[in-house]
């Protein structure tokens, strides 16, 4: 989806769910989604965010980890 397309006026704001955490997980996450609307695409205060997953074996820890080795790798730095 292209985000210049994406009606702004449409999208919840994160910054306004409230969950109850004193509720099971399965109630906590069907308040998200009922409040959040798509969860896949809403607002940080001016920022559209846009979730997607990707086909691959590769996990967000590794993501990370490679991330921040290639900054300190670029500072000269080593963890």
């Amino acid at each position: 989806m292209d985000k210049r397309m994406i009606d702004r006026s449409a999208l919840k704001d994160i910054r306004d769910v409230n969950i109850d955490m004193n509720l099971p997980r399965e109630e906590r996450m069907k308040q998200y989604v009922k409040q959040i609307g798509d969860p896949y695409c809403y607002l940080d205060g001016d920022v559209v965010v846009e979730i997607g997953y990707a086909d691959t074996k590769v996990t967000l820890h590794d993501c990370l980890v490679s991330y921040a080795n290639s900054i300190n790798m670029a500072k000269g730095t080593l963890w």
